[in-house]
């Protein structure tokens, strides 16, 4: 059970009430709150025009709404703009933009009736979830449409997810005791006026970027032990001269990880002892190809984009975001912008162009060790088989490469295709909800990619027979994805290894990471 008293949530928070879905309860200082707001709302309401009260919406604000249809205007709002299409938001997204609404609401500021977070709460403790499309918001008004749809829900009317399918609301609140939300005074406009759909989306986002790093920076650690590269660059004196703390920590995370390998090599060891002077074309490598040499540098700006959008999203998910603010502390109303998604938009295009750049890392790495010309020490491919009978990870190269171009197509921002629109009111939009669903697609492509370089480097190391010199983090990571991934020489579909490793990479945390993590920060510390 996680109690949500006025102190902000942390992306932590976050995670435990959306992914490990502990259930919410609410301090009763922040209902009280919330009921004080909304009754100062109907008190200070009364003769007087505020808009989304007793005007019209958007361009047709200039209409004054009679009393006795209030009401009905709030619900003409909800189902005149529950109009998305596309593709339902997966319920995990879904989950995420309801607390994302619901801490919205407990700021005591939208004047919503405390009924409104108390069904919010109910549904995600009963894991309903409305059903919401992708296609719809353009994330100025907030996410007027993917937000209608909620609040469909919330009146009762529309469908929801509710244990794995998705039911008509009428029917799942029937079966499970729900009530629907009456509405009070604005409740329908509080409810679409906001940027909690891509909050929601983006906090995932975020999430989910952070293991993709993690996995990332241990696959690069993996795949510079089974080529034996050489240990300076990620060494802590080439890398603290480049003041970037993402740099520092990845630098400082690979050297945990590969403490104890015995195929790292010492440069001074392999190039400066011993009579090295006379050979004419040197043996031993002189500097690794970019892609195993530039990690830190490649790596660590990913890093540091991801640190500060989650400054920015975390920020954004504890703000008020829907208009106007209702102040019950100075007894006034204010009308402005807070629903605009520019915030949350520019993040997460900063973050795809940053996953994007990851995956293309892991494509490089990935087409070092296929390529028999470069890496000089593995059969091409991969191919533990018979070269030119099977044909080993030839087939997985074609999905990483396709994957990678499918990503960098998707990494185009969406922050500057502002279309205005509603009558030229909304004359500057964010589209931020679309820039969110677009990160989370290039983040899923890139678990893809991730996979396949996984089930790679697993080959190399059969290939090796090298498992008694690799570092015990890299060796405990191969056993652990050999379990779900055997090792192969015949060529058989790869497919369905493929989606269990990717899912191993979604779902796991890699292994030692917060004990790496630690230690990385330490060593940057100090």
């Amino acid at each position: 059970m996680t109690l949500i008293t006025e102190k902000h949530l942390s992306l932590s928070d976050f995670k435990e009430i959306v992914y490990d879905e502990k259930h919410v309860s609410l301090d009763r200082a922040i209902l009280e709150k919330v009921a004080k707001n909304h009754d100062f709302l109907k008190g200070f309401a009364s003769n007087k025009i505020i808009y989304g009260i007793n005007t019209g919406f958007g361009p047709m604000a200039q209409y004054r709404i009679s009393e006795d249809n209030l009401i009905a205007l709030q619900y003409n709002l909800i189902r005149s703009h529950s109009s998305g299409s596309g593709k339902p938001i997966d319920p995990i997204l879904v989950r995420g933009l309801l607390l994302a609404r619901l801490n919205n609401f407990l700021q005591g500021y939208s004047g919503v009736h405390p009924e409104l977070v108390e069904l919010i709460v109910n549904l995600l403790n009963k894991k309903i979830y409305p059903v919401i499309y992708e296609h719809g918001g353009v994330g100025a008004s907030g996410d007027l449409v993917q937000l209608a749809h909620l609040a469909l829900s919330l009146i009762g009317e529309g469908e929801v997810w509710y244990q794995g399918e998705i039911r008509s609301t009428k029917e799942v609140f029937s079966v499970t005791g729900i009530k629907p939300l009456t509405i009070h005074v604005r409740e329908g406009l509080a409810l679409i006026n906001g940027t909690s759909a891509m909050t929601g989306i983006a906090m995932i986002n975020l999430i989910q970027a952070k293991k993709l790093l993690e996995w990332s920076v241990f696959l690069s650690a993996m795949t510079n032990e089974v080529v034996e590269a050489y240990d300076d660059h990620f060494s802590h004196e080439l890398n603290h001269v480049k003041h970037h703390p993402g740099q520092q920590i990845v630098a400082a995370m690979m050297r945990n990880l590969l403490s104890n390998s015995q195929m790292i090599r010492s440069r001074k060891k392999h190039l400066y002892e011993g009579d090295k002077m006379d050979q004419d074309v040197f043996e031993d490598k002189v500097q690794e190809y970019y892609s195993l040499r530039c990690i830190t540098q490649v790596l660590g700006p990913i890093h540091d984009t991801i640190s500060q959008a989650e400054k920015v999203i975390v920020a954004e998910f504890n703000s008020v975001n829907d208009n106007p603010i209702i102040d019950h502390e100075n007894a006034n109303i204010f009308h402005g912008g807070n629903f605009h998604g520019d915030y949350v938009s520019l993040e997460m295009d900063k973050l795809k162009i940053a996953i994007t750049k990851l995956s293309m890392l892991s494509e490089r790495q990935l087409n070092y060790l296929l390529n028999a010309k470069l890496n000089e020490k593995f059969p091409p491919f991969l191919n533990l088989g018979t070269l030119g009978l099977n044909f080993g990870m030839q087939g997985m190269q074609f999905t990483a490469t396709s994957t990678v171009a499918e990503n960098q197509t998707y990494s185009m921002p969406m922050y500057i295709h502002s279309i205005p629109n509603n009558n030229d009111n909304q004359d500057i939009v964010s589209m931020g909800c679309n820039a969110a669903l677009l990160t989370r697609r290039v983040i899923g492509n890139s678990f893809e990619v991730l996979a396949i370089q996984m089930m790679t480097v697993l080959q190399a190391v059969d290939f090796l027979d090298c498992t008694g010199k690799m570092a015990s983090a890299t060796l405990a990571l191969y056993r652990e994805i050999r379990a779900i991934f055997p090792v192969f020489t015949d060529d058989q579909p790869r497919y369905k290894d493929l989606d269990r490793v990717k899912k191993h990479f979604e779902t796991a945390e890699p292994v030692f990471s917060s004990v790496h993590r630690a230690g990385a920060n330490a060593a940057v510390l100090a």
